[in-house]
């Protein structure tokens, strides 16, 4: 049975453990959609979808919500609803590993910390990294290129690159402290896209055991 991916990307306001998710974006095979944290509350969804539409050509949903709870709410809903039933494997970038991509740590420790249900229960989970530094030659000019717009230009067209309008992730959390969410939530497509592409390849040439595949749903005690 072969599953289908589904890449998974989060923004925060830092590294620490009180930061906040800001944004967590998913790819779809029909498109993306972007949850956001906006607790100014100074947008609607309407404004935001039509400012990043102009910005990038994959079709996406986007909601805003007033607080990090609600965020943590509507993901959830999402994840149950939409992949109820359906063989899916989520992916990420780094995704796993706490001292480099932080998603799925940092996502455990925000839901912890806030008192509220895990939104990622009931789905299995590959990081793609570990396959594609194993697996792949990302060497370029004598440097191995291990982040994922490196490996991406790597592997695939690289297009996606220019539509990034951050240089690091420390932009993203610059831009979210200055109210610029139509450029965070496009570099959280871009990411999500990325992370989408690098895993069609990975899917394409490498056997299914590559991928250390997890499950997702937490072992409730009590």
């Amino acid at each position: 049975m072969v599953l289908q991916q589904v890449a998974v990307d989060i923004e925060t306001t830092g590294f620490d453990v009180d930061e906040t998710v800001t944004v967590v974006g998913f790819a779809v095979p029909l498109g993306c959609r972007v949850f956001v944290h906006d607790p100014d509350g100074d947008r609607d969804d309407g404004e935001l979808e039509t400012a990043v539409q102009d910005r990038v050509e994959e079709h996406f949903q986007v909601s805003i919500h007033a607080s990090e709870p609600a965020l943590f709410r509507a993901v959830r809903g999402f994840v149950a609803e939409r992949f109820r039933g359906e063989d899916v494997l989520l992916v990420a970038y780094n995704g796993e590993r706490y001292r480099g991509g932080f998603d799925l740590p940092f996502l455990r420790t925000r839901a912890a910390t806030l008192g509220v249900e895990w939104p990622l229960r009931g789905v299995p989970f590959a990081d793609l990294l570990p396959v594609v530094t194993r697996r792949f030659n990302t060497t370029v000019e004598g440097e191995e290129q291990s982040d994922l717009p490196g490996v991406y230009a790597v592997l695939c067209d690289g297009g996606l690159n220019e539509a990034d309008p951050f240089a690091d992730s420390g932009e993203a959390v610059e831009a979210f402290a200055d109210g610029r969410l139509v450029e965070l939530v496009v570099h959280n497509v871009v990411d999500v896209l990325r992370t989408q592409a690098v895993g069609r390849v990975a899917e394409r040439y490498c056997g299914k055991s590559e991928f250390t595949v997890k499950s997702l749903t937490p072992t409730d005690y009590g």
